[in-house]
């Protein structure tokens, strides 16, 4: 079997190893670029939080701005739960196929 698929460029080796051709192109793998995004979802959370505790204490009387923060919060963490239902549901449907 290759390890590419033509378009796509070259596969990650089972196990989570790199293949040989891309341990020195330095890109990320799937893991990294997961919890990279994890990270910003759970600041975009974080930001919100501290929108409507200013809110609330009067540093900022903007509530568009406060209602923006919390939307792109939501959205972000909406997104990324979806993610994850696709990511569960591909993992059984694997898991099926092997059984």
């Amino acid at each position: 079997m290759t390890d590419r698929i033509e378009g796509l460029g070259p596969l990650a080796s089972p196990l989570g190893k790199k293949s040989p051709e891309r341990a020195g192109e330095g890109k990320p793998t799937f893991g990294e670029v997961l919890k990279d995004q994890i990270g910003k979802v759970n600041q975009l959370q974080l930001d919100a939080d501290r929108a409507i505790e200013d809110l609330a204490t009067g540093k900022n009387p903007n509530i568009a701005e406060v209602m923006t923060a919390v939307e792109k919060a939501d959205l972000a963490f909406k997104t990324l739960m979806q993610i994850r239902n696709k990511l569960l549901s591909a993992y059984r449907e694997i898991s099926r196929m092997q059984t």
